[in-house]
Order: structure tokens, then sequence, then C-alpha cells
């Protein structure tokens, strides 16, 4: 009699574990697909930046540091590694491309040109959806980081390998406007 009641115990703190266990992997995965969308979207936008720029050259071409600058950003995203890594080479490019759109208030020609219009609306609905996928990640990790450190999940949950994701966070000189001199 006392062995199938610790057999029913066993068995309930098994399905108990397999259940946690699933639930976690399924939050984990949410990350990661809520990663993924921000990733595509600022592919999407360091795909634009390559024709902004040659836009921009035409009619600002003594502007070079500010192209570069641009550019060095987009490449430094291509080779970060980690979520925090790629939040602060996002947040780089973010203030160059700023300065880059405060150019073309310098150039009058360049702020008509249907082709900078063009790539300017498009990388701004590009931003949005950036905007949108970081809340969505932000959301995403706190319910997962939140899961793992529930009790009594966060008694199982070191011990199956679920550590704590990192938030996309900007670093404060975004938050600051932008200061443009000529």
């Amino acid at each position: 009699m006392w062995i199938i009641i610790v057999l029913v115990i066993v068995v309930i703190l098994l399905f108990f574990v397999i259940g946690l266990y699933n639930n976690l992997v399924t939050l984990k995965m949410r990350v990661k697909n809520a990663w993924a969308q921000i990733d595509t979207q600022l592919k999407r936008r360091f795909d634009l930046i390559p024709n902004l720029v040659e836009t921009v050259k035409g009619y600002a071409a003594h502007e070079q540091g500010t192209l570069e600058k641009v550019i060095d950003a987009r490449n430094t995203y291509a080779t970060a590694t980690s979520v925090e890594d790629k939040a602060n080479a996002n947040n780089q490019l973010t203030e160059t491309l700023k300065n880059l759109f405060a150019l073309a208030e310098a150039y009058p020609d360049l702020k008509a040109n249907e082709n900078f219009m063009a790539l300017q609306t498009e990388l701004s609905g590009t931003e949005d959806k950036i905007a949108y996928s970081r809340q969505f990640y932000n959301d995403t990790v706190q319910m997962y980081n939140t899961a793992i450190m529930k009790f009594p999940a966060n008694l199982i949950a070191g011990m199956l390998g679920f550590k704590e994701e990192a938030f996309f966070k900007i670093d404060d000189a975004q938050k600051e406007p932008v200061k443009v001199q000529f």
C-alpha cells in the first residue's frame, strides 16, 4: 500500500516537472522568436541604409564623415553576437541615422529628392516596426524571466538549464534630442 502511495506521488511530481519544463521551453522559444522578429526588421533597415547613403552622397559629398559613421555602425551590428552587443550596435546606428536625416535639413534639394523621401519613409516605417518588435521582445522576456523566477519553477529551472534573458535596452544617448551642427 505504501509503495503505491509513493509511486503515485512520484508520478504526480514527474508530471509536474514535465509540465513545468514544457512551459519553460515554450516561453524560451517565444523569446527566441521575438528576437528573430527584431533581427528581421533590423536586417530590413540595414538593407535600406546603403541606398540612403548613396542618395545622400550625391548631394552632400563633403559630409563623408557622417556617411562613414552610418556604414561603420551598420557593420558593427553585423559582427555583434549577443543581445547586449546587438542592442548597443542598434543604438549606435540609430544615433548616426538621426545625424544623417539632420543633414537633409541643410540640403533643400536632397530634402525634396524623391529617392531620398521614399527611402526616408521606408526607413521610418521600419523604425516603427523595430520599436514594436523591441516592445514585444521585452514583454516576452519579462514573461519568461518571471516564469523562471517564480516558485516552484525557480527550484527546477536552474537545474534544467534555464537562465534569465537580457532585455533590449536603449542607451541614455538615444533619449537625448539630436544636436545638429554645421
